[in-house]
């Protein structure tokens, strides 16, 4: 089981929505400890386009694994492209198969990739709480990349990561301790 994952709603694979999702997870893997740990080496990557036979299909078995995979992960990087101002449709279908709390225990990144500023706080306005009402920990500002910053991807992620490391490692850590009280 991996200690990360990647969730990417953008409706064509293997997109920049994915790129930025991937970067944003290798600029923070390092909060999840030490690199020895078997589940920290390679995220869980779910790519939503490559599941549009099944997403939409509540019986899918597929769908079933991957949600209880995303879940049980503790270090979550979810990413959609801006599409009319918020998040797709086909992330919000992933995510309305968990129930509340259905992600308690999770540290979320809400990352979203757009073409205009004018919806730089749309990460905020409509990841978040959707986050928070899936019982995540959302504990550093999301991230919003514009498209055209992309051709300096690892600039635009390295400047949001040096405030959102250190929140996101603290969180991270808290919930390890938390979760190994009640053990």
């Amino acid at each position: 089981m991996a200690s990360a994952a990647i969730v990417v709603g953008n409706p064509k694979a293997g997109s920049r929505t994915l790129t930025v999702a991937m970067e944003v997870m290798s600029q923070l893997s390092g909060c999840l400890g030490s690199a020895s740990d078997p589940g920290a080496a390679e995220p869980l990557v779910v790519d939503l386009a490559e599941y549009t036979g099944s997403v939409f299909d509540w019986g899918s078995e597929t769908m079933l694994g991957l949600t209880a995979e995303v879940a049980q992960c503790r270090l979550l990087v979810v990413a959609s492209p801006t599409y009319k101002a918020t998040y797709t449709g086909l992330l919000k279908s992933f995510f309305d198969r968990y129930g509340n709390d259905g992600l308690r225990g999770v540290v979320a990144v809400p990352v979203m990739v757009g073409a205009a500023p004018i919806h730089a706080l749309a990460p905020e306005v409509y990841l978040r709480p959707l986050f928070v009402e899936l019982g995540a920990t959302v504990p550093a500002r999301a991230l919003y990349v514009m498209e055209a910053d992309i051709a300096r991807l690892p600039e635009v992620v390295a400047k949001w990561a040096a405030t959102a490391r250190p929140l996101i490692s603290t969180a991270l850590f808290t919930g390890k301790a938390a979760s190994e009280k009640e053990e």
